[in-house]
């Protein structure tokens, strides 16, 4: 077997291939805003929610977004839908109950490489969200928006195409409905009861396998955050030790790749880098900078009668 053929194999199977089915073609609006960064703390005071069904869509799909945001004054949180008892083929072995809780302790330290003040965990069963009580969910979320006066979510898109995975359409509709139901007074309004109030979310970045892109986010000062958070992911996802993995089965054939040199944290963090964030290099470079995330975004309405106020009224 050469070389190219060994190499091959190996990357053709497990997390490389987990890669490439989570990077599908994206429809791009004709009038894309790009995000760039902002110095001081122009979010201080606001509050976002990372929501994922599972312990590895934040940080392979907008780690760097948030770890920007939080970086320019947000208060962040993590809350993830399922308890990842089913795990990935490409993770650490291990039972469903293992993999219950190497997910539970891994997304906590993942939550702090980012820089999110806590984790909250739903912990429905993974893959099986299509047979959960919408309106459960939709409560705890609701629940959860007002208790942190979350101004902005990260959630997949609730209206994509080509979804496969139940947990990611229905945690998408569960998040837009809490979205706006948390901001009414007739809804659940035991809640007020205990001291909280009505509070709507007014900014959403949504990502999916093919929706309408309407922002692209330059994450290029947040790469090494992005890195290290899929590093956290060992027992789920295409991030955690496959680096290593991939050196250690080159040496067996008598081969290296340079990109691999050094001990198993560097190479794991260089195969995160190359493999895992080319789609957002290449992203990237359509706009101009080095790495960039793209979103159907969905921001705060103008208030027309506040405007109008502020644009001609006069004192009395």
């Amino acid at each position: 077997m050469t070389r190219r053929q060994i190499l091959n194999t190996v990357l053709a199977t497990g997390a490389v291939r987990q890669i490439q089915a989570q990077a599908p073609a994206q429809n791009f609006s004709a009038n894309v805003v790009l995000e760039k960064p902002l110095s001081g703390k122009p979010h201080a005071g606001k509050v976002l929610a990372a929501i994922q069904p599972h312990s590895d869509d934040i940080p392979i799909i907008c780690g760097g977004t948030v770890a920007k945001l939080v970086d320019e004054g947000y208060t962040g949180y993590l809350i993830r839908a399922t308890n990842d008892d089913m795990g990935d083929d490409v993770g650490e072995p291990g039972t469903i109950g293992e993999n219950v809780l190497r997910n539970e302790r891994e997304i906590e330290e993942m939550g702090k490489v980012l820089g999110l003040k806590k984790s909250f965990s739903l912990n429905y069963s993974n893959h099986r969200m299509s047979g959960i009580s919408q309106a459960e969910l939709q409560l705890r979320l609701i629940f959860l928006i007002r208790l942190l006066k979350v101004n902005t979510v990260f959630c997949y898109d609730p209206w994509a195409h080509d979804e496969e995975n139940p947990d990611h359409y229905v945690l998408g509709q569960c998040v837009e409905a809490a979205c706006w139901m948390a901001g009414r007074v007739h809804d659940y309004p035991e809640h007020f009861e205990a001291g909280l109030k009505p509070h709507a979310v007014t900014d959403k970045y949504y990502y999916a396998r093919r929706p309408e892109i309407t922002r692209v986010v330059d994450t290029s000062n947040y790469v090494d955050k992005k890195v290290d958070a899929n590093r956290m992911n060992m027992a789920k996802g295409p991030g955690g030790r496959h680096g290593s993995k991939l050196k250690a089965e080159l040496a067996k054939q008598g081969l290296k790749l340079p990109l691999l040199d050094g001990d198993d944290v560097t190479a794991d963090r260089a195969y995160i880098k190359e493999f895992m964030l080319a789609r957002d290099r290449e992203l990237g470079k359509k706009y101009g900078v080095a790495y960039a995330e793209a979103f159907h975004y969905i921001g705060t309405r103008p208030d027309r009668v506040q405007e109008y106020i502020k644009k001609n009224a006069v004192r009395r």
